[in-house]
C-alpha cells in the first residue's frame, strides 16, 4: 500500500510540475529568434542578442487560455492538498472522490486551454514560420496524466 501511495503522489507531483512549467515558460510558439507564451511575446535581435519582450495581446481567447491554465494549476494543487487531508481523515474503505474530481477538473482545464490555443493561434500569428514549443507539448502531456491520476484517486480505497 505504501508503494502505491508513493507512486500516486509521484504521478500527481509530476502532473503539477508539468502544469507549472507549461503555464510559466515562454515556449508555446517558437520561431526564428522568436518565442511566445500565454503572457508575453519575446524576440531576440540578431545584431545585439538583446531580448525584447512585449505583453501578449488582450484577445478574449488568449485570456480564456490563461484562465483555464491557472485553474488547472489551482485544481491540481487543491487536489493534492485534499488527498493528504483525506489520507488522515477518511475512514477505512472510503474512496478519494473529492480528490479525484478536482484532479479530473485540472485535466479538463488544461485540455480546454491547449485546444483553444491550437484552434485560435493562427488569428494571433499569421506567419507560418512558427512551430509549437515544448511548453505547449508539456500541456498536452499533462492532460492525460492528470485524467489518469484523477481516475486512480476515484478508484482508490483507503486501507489501514
Amino acid at each position: 500500500m505504501l508503494l502505491l501511495l508513493l507512486g500516486i503522489i509521484i504521478l500527481h507531483v509530476a502532473v503539477l510540475v508539468l502544469l507549472f512549467v507549461s503555464t510559466i515558460v515562454s515556449q508555446w510558439l517558437v520561431g526564428h529568434g522568436y518565442a511566445t507564451d500565454l503572457w508575453q511575446n519575446c524576440s531576440v535581435s540578431t545584431t545585439s542578442n538583446v531580448h525584447h519582450c512585449f505583453f501578449s495581446s488582450a484577445n478574449e481567447w488568449l485570456q480564456s487560455v490563461q484562465a483555464t491554465m491557472i485553474l488547472s494549476v489551482i485544481f491540481s494543487v487543491l487536489s493534492l492538498f485534499l488527498f493528504f487531508c483525506q489520507l488522515f481523515t477518511l475512514t477505512k474503505g472510503g474512496r478519494f472522490y473529492i480528490t479525484g474530481v478536482f484532479q479530473i477538473l485540472a485535466g479538463l482545464c488544461v485540455m480546454s486551454a491547449a485546444s483553444i490555443f491550437t484552434v485560435r493561434h493562427p488569428e494571433w500569428h499569421l506567419n507560418s514560420d512558427y512551430s509549437y514549443g515544448f511548453a505547449y507539448i508539456l500541456a498536452w502531456v499533462a492532460f492525460p496524466l492528470a485524467l489518469l491520476s484523477g481516475v486512480i484517486y476515484v478508484i482508490l480505497r483507503k486501507r489501514e
